[in-house]
């Protein structure tokens, strides 16, 4: 006999993204670092150095420092910051695509910072979801991203006497949907300037290269979704190039650096240049700031003439039907 609808329950899909502070105070910044910096797959130091690194110099540093560039880049409409809007809208905007079937509940969650993942997953229990479909916005795994969501995950679970169902949506980075989003939210951006690129940057969040070494698929995972992207771009592909952003300290990271990069760009007389961020699924301060301002007047500085940051997916058309298609085809069999 086939189970009836309550009886089987609602099913939940949740969004799940890195996080950000509540606030561009210093308590507000100090609070959200202290969560992502103490996470020990963020940071794989032995931790008692690390322990006296981040509270003795870290976060009485850093947050100050953070909160004014948060300042740049904050939604001040909504008083939040980019990345949390961005995700909520995606939220709803999901809903509002797949309110076809009434089984589903969307919402969303952040890794770090509110609201959590195991306070959304109580949300959804208390709606009558018993499945649970967990979407890591992050389109390349690892250990330092991907993984921890479901550590968190994991760590609510422990807490839960009468556990839901758990499955989480793989890293997409060589969908084909996702390849397509990505390329179509380019070429669309191209038309609309005023300019012609001598240069396409894909710039990638950054990763200790120790964390490769030991086996994090993280850059393998970059490489591949910066070959497909190429393929895409057709008659515009020699002009791609690959770069990594956002390193932190001084150990090697992987190469080559975003910054240095468009330094020696500017440096050897290219004049425009057009940066994409194909590691973040929403704009945030490593989009919205680092690149658009930091990395602009770094090579304006060095003779640069145009450069423009084309948006990440967010909550576009592309992004929606991308996410809709990925979420269809892991929910088979429960739908």
């Amino acid at each position: 006999m086939v189970e009836s609808m309550v009886e089987r329950g609602k099913i939940g899909v949740l969004l799940i993204n890195l996080g950000s502070p509540e606030g561009t105070d210093f308590w507000s910044v100090r609070r959200y670092l202290k969560e992502f910096l103490g996470d020990r797959r963020v940071v794989e130091i032995p931790r008692p150095i690390w322990w006296l690194i981040l509270n003795g110099i870290i976060l009485n540093t850093r947050p100050q420092k953070s909160g004014k560039k948060y300042e740049e880049v904050w939604d001040k409409k909504n008083d939040l910051a980019p990345l949390i809007s961005i995700t909520k809208d995606t939220s709803e905007k999901l809903a509002a695509h797949l309110s076809g079937d009434e089984q589903l509940i969307i919402d969303w969650a952040m890794r770090y910072g509110k609201p959590s993942i195991a306070s959304r997953i109580d949300t959804l229990m208390e709606q009558g979801c018993k499945r649970i479909l967990l979407f890591p916005l992050y389109p390349q795994y690892s250990a330092s991203t991907t993984a921890t969501v479901i550590d968190a995950t994991a760590d609510a679970l422990k807490k839960i006497r009468h556990q839901p169902a758990i499955r989480s949506v793989p890293p997409y980075y060589s969908e084909p949907a996702y390849i397509e989003a990505l390329s179509s939210s380019l070429t669309s951006k191209l038309k609309q300037l005023d300019f012609t690129p001598d240069v396409i940057i894909a710039s990638f969040h950054g990763l200790p290269q120790l964390f490769a070494d030991r086996g994090d698929p993280y850059p393998l995972h970059c490489e591949q979704t910066f070959k497909l992207l190429k393929k895409a771009l057709g008659s515009d592909g020699y002009k791609l190039q690959m770069t990594y952003q956002s390193r932190f300290g001084p150990a090697n990271w992987l190469q080559p650096y975003t910054d240095k990069t468009l330094e020696k760009l500017a440096s050897d007389g290219v004049e425009n240049v057009v940066v994409l961020t194909p590691g973040f699924a929403a704009d945030c301060l490593e989009t919205l700031e680092e690149i658009s301002i930091e990395n602009a007047d770094i090579f304006k500085a060095k003779g640069g003439k145009n450069f423009t940051a084309i948006p990440c997916l967010n909550d576009s058309k592309d992004a929606i039907e991308m996410m809709s298609a990925l979420i269809k085809r892991e929910l088979q069999g429960w739908i």
